[in-house]
């Protein structure tokens, strides 16, 4: 009966704010808190949060998995992501859209997928050195250009071999 109560106070408490937002806006110009009662709700805030870590860690953890689910949450995370790997851009919005609006490679063509695995999975490829974005591409196509500006060359078995037996001939 308590939890109805206070579900009941709080949905009360809610309506009334929305009801009288300009009401209280005004009071509180009105008559602003001093600092003694500033100070007072920042040391009884402080001794909340100290009393009740858990609580509060389990509901942020729950706003937050349900705020990710979101459109806002996703765009947010990707963006913070990008930030993350060294991105820079002046929009991000515009870069986010560009993003997401791109359905094919942009160097082979092949269409894409969201996700996290495959190599058809879509990538933001930007340039390690300066951070510039470049191309929305696929992951093979993304990892190869990688490979290519480390100057990191994977030889077939056969010119290993013909390296190997070269090495071989000429130290002998």
């Amino acid at each position: 009966m308590v939890s109805n109560d206070k579900e009941y106070m709080k949905e009360y408490n809610k309506k009334y704010y929305q009801a009288n937002k300009d009401k209280i806006s005004e009071y509180n110009k009105k008559y602003p808190k001093t600092e003694e009662q500033k100070e007072y709700k920042k040391e009884y805030m402080k001794k909340y949060r100290e009393a009740n870590k858990e609580r509060i860690k389990e509901q942020n953890a729950e706003r937050s998995k349900k705020f990710r689910q979101t459109e806002k949450g996703k765009k947010n995370q990707r963006i913070k992501t990008w930030r993350f790997k060294g991105v820079i851009c002046d929009d991000f919005n515009k870069l986010y859209n560009y993003y997401i609006n791109c359905w094919n490679c942009e160097e082979c063509n092949v269409e894409l997928v969201e996700g996290c695995y495959g190599n058809n999975k879509k990538c933001l490829d930007h340039d390690h050195t300066t951070g510039l974005f470049r191309n929305v591409l696929c992951n093979t196509c993304n990892s190869n250009r990688g490979r290519i500006d480390n100057n990191i060359v994977r030889l077939t078995r056969a010119e290993y071999r013909w390296k190997s037996q070269l090495k071989a001939f000429i130290l002998s």
